[in-house]
């Protein structure tokens, strides 16, 4: 089993057989960033004419029931999240709604501070709000998984606390080994594997120590070191792959509706765009050489199924449903 716990790539004809390639059996893809919801359905839309247009290659996925079927089958299954609440709006009455579209992950926060968390980019973090309370616990009923992969150190610690399930972060790296605003603290790790949450490696260059030139060694140590501190049932891989994105992509991502000016990211002046991709991992038919890359290591084969997709697949189990009342 080969799941990706997060992309946002310029989907195309291209991509999909790319994916069929690289034996991809799911994909977790960002259908919202700064859209509200209308805008976010038509996003939906566009996925819809995909999955009729391309029903040999790709399926809609609700359940990991599903996830299942479609590598039976030999397709790639595409579950729907969000990188911020921007979609909910203000109204609590849209998690459900939005779940019923098939959403299975989303942010409390991308970056900034929303209504209910702050963002890793603020200068400080009040933690959860009160509609974010109010929100973790509906999310928590419906089987909305809550990703804080772009949310600051309380907030993630507090959503921690307060979700009743297990929570995400899709697509970060840890802190220790690369310092990036983005990259999480050992106490984030141990206490999202201690609560029975996942973690998901990103292969974004920004997020990896030497960017673009990280070694696949260097790579495989990080998880290593990782899997001691929050045990190996709790992480997966969450590439960030952007694939066939322009570079005015990146200031729709950072900036949204939200400034007049440019967010140029961390440590940066200079305009936005991709960076390019390790030599490693550049699109869709690579995720073999990670698999070669942990056996090297000294991962066990069994350990490397866990990682490659098997410990999402079990979180999809016992996240996207309706919450069981005892």
């Amino acid at each position: 089993m080969r799941i990706d716990g997060l992309q946002y790539c310029n989907w195309s004809p291209e991509i999909f057989q790319q994916m069929a390639e690289g034996r991809v059996d799911c994909v977790h893809v960002t259908i919202a960033y700064h859209e509200n919801f209308r805008e976010m359905v038509a996003v939906i839309e566009s996925w819809n004419r995909f999955f009729e247009h391309f029903s040999d290659r790709l399926v809609q996925a609700l359940t990991a029931t599903d996830v299942r079927q479609a590598k039976a089958e030999g397709k790639t299954a595409i579950i729907f999240g969000f990188q911020n609440p921007s979609p909910i709006e203000d109204d609590i009455g849209l998690v459900e709604i939005v779940h019923q579209l098939g959403v299975r992950f989303m942010q409390l926060s991308y970056n900034n501070q929303s209504l209910l968390a702050t963002g890793c980019y603020e200068t400080t973090d009040p933690g959860i709000t009160r509609m974010g309370r109010e929100v973790i616990q509906e999310m928590n009923r419906v089987g909305l998984v809550v990703d804080m992969s772009h949310s600051a150190e309380r907030s993630t610690l507090e959503a921690i606390e307060i979700s009743e399930r297990p929570i995400a972060i899709t697509h970060a790296n840890p802190e220790f080994w690369h310092p990036a605003k983005r990259n999480k603290s050992r106490e984030v790790l141990k206490a999202l594997g201690d609560s029975g949450g996942m973690f998901g490696f990103s292969i974004y260059p920004h997020h990896l120590r030497d960017g673009s030139a990280c070694s696949l060694e260097s790579f495989c140590q990080m998880i290593a070191e990782t899997a001691e501190l929050m045990g190996i049932d709790h992480i997966g891989l969450g590439s960030d792959l952007c694939q066939g994105q322009p570079d005015s992509v990146v200031e729709w991502m950072r900036s949204g509706r939200w400034t007049k000016a440019v967010d140029f990211g961390e440590g940066s002046q200079e305009q936005p765009g991709f960076p390019a991709q390790p030599d490693w991992f550049v699109d869709n038919r690579d995720f073999g050489q990670i698999e070669q890359g942990l056996e090297k290591h000294g991962f066990k084969s069994s350990e490397i199924k866990q990682i490659m997709g098997e410990n999402w697949l079990r979180f999809f189990d016992d996240s996207f449903g309706m919450q069981k009342v005892m």
